[in-house]
């Protein structure tokens, strides 16, 4: 079993070290801050009712350091990021679960799953799964509120160039278990069968306003992958295609590659400023120039406080090829 495993990771490095190369007539275009080397390091004083402990929150961007409970300017950069600094009902809470990690002479990104517990005067109140992501987009910040924790994530920036794919760095460490934790802080934590798989995907989106205000769209390209197996020594150059128009009749079609259900989770700001549903209708044609771009790079493939805790994913090098 263990030649097997060797050989299969051998195979998929090597088919990505030669896949993963420009082609003829193609350049990299990095995407900004996707080198992972700047962070705005962030020391967030969490109230005296939880403890009192000065927790560190990071935010991908220009290199900075901010010892006040504010929020992040986020028009400094282009990065969202699951780290969040949130003050329900004037309780001031942060949790940290995409960090900066040292590789060579630089940094990567690196995103865990894990149990985040809530202490109310020494004694666990709540418990909830985070899986670490980042996203080009922005969080409302402070949190105000768990009960939906997509409100506060406005997912997706103005992008009008079409490029051919999304090049990075990676490596994971993956549970081999079949099963994922539910642990959303009310009610009971529970285990049900699944496999929590940390992803990358590119949603290129033709976004539209109606008259309310609604936010409605057609997706003109699509990539996405999920990784299911541990690669415990970094891949470069990884390469994932971006496909345009309607994909759905292609051989290679996987169920969670389609068009969001029903808007699916994801929000956005409209026009006047208020966090909207993104309704997507159905495919653009190939030729159709997108509006906005949704890059999303996580650590599980669950919603929100699912996943497996230990599950690991390392990301650095994020560039377009055009």
């Amino acid at each position: 079993m263990r030649k097997i495993y060797l050989f299969s990771l051998l195979t998929i490095c090597s088919f990505v070290s030669v896949y993963g190369q420009l082609q003829s007539g193609e350049k990299s275009v990095p995407v900004k801050w996707g080198d992972m080397e700047n962070w705005c390091v962030r020391y967030i004083k969490e109230s005296a009712l939880l403890g009192g402990k000065v927790q560190t929150l990071y935010n991908l961007g220009p290199t900075d350091t901010i010892r006040t409970n504010k929020a992040y300017n986020f028009k400094k950069t282009i990065w969202g990021i699951s780290n969040a600094y949130a003050s329900p009902a004037g309780i001031d809470k942060a949790a940290n679960s995409t960090q900066p990690e040292r590789r060579g002479n630089g940094w990567c990104a690196r995103l865990d799953t894990k149990i985040v517990t809530v202490k109310v005067l020494g004694c666990i109140d709540i418990e909830v799964c985070v899986a670490g992501s980042m996203f080009l987009g922005s969080v409302l910040e402070p949190v105000k509120s768990a009960s939906d924790p997509y409100a506060s994530i406005n997912v997706g920036i103005p992008f009008t160039e079409k490029p051919k794919a999304l090049m990075f760095d990676f490596k994971a460490k993956i549970g081999s278990e079949h099963k994922v934790l539910k642990a959303t802080g009310f009610g009971k934590k529970k285990w049900f069968d699944g496999h929590d798989e940390p992803e990358v995907y590119v949603f290129l989106q033709k976004r539209w306003e109606d008259n309310d205000g609604h936010i409605k769209a057609k997706r003109v390209g699509t990539a996405r992958v999920r990784f299911s197996q541990s690669v415990p020594q970094w891949v470069n150059n990884y390469r994932l295609d971006i496909h345009y128009g309607d994909i759905s009749k292609e051989p290679w079609f996987k169920k969670y590659m389609g068009l969001f259900p029903d808007g699916g989770q994801f929000k956005a700001l409209n026009s006047k400023g208020k966090m909207e549903r993104i309704d997507e209708v159905g495919w653009a044609d190939a030729d159709e120039t997108p509006t906005h771009v949704i890059l999303m790079i996580t650590g599980g493939c669950y919603p929100a406080f699912y996943g497996y805790p230990g599950n690991t994913f390392w990301i650095d090098n994020v560039k377009w090829i055009y």
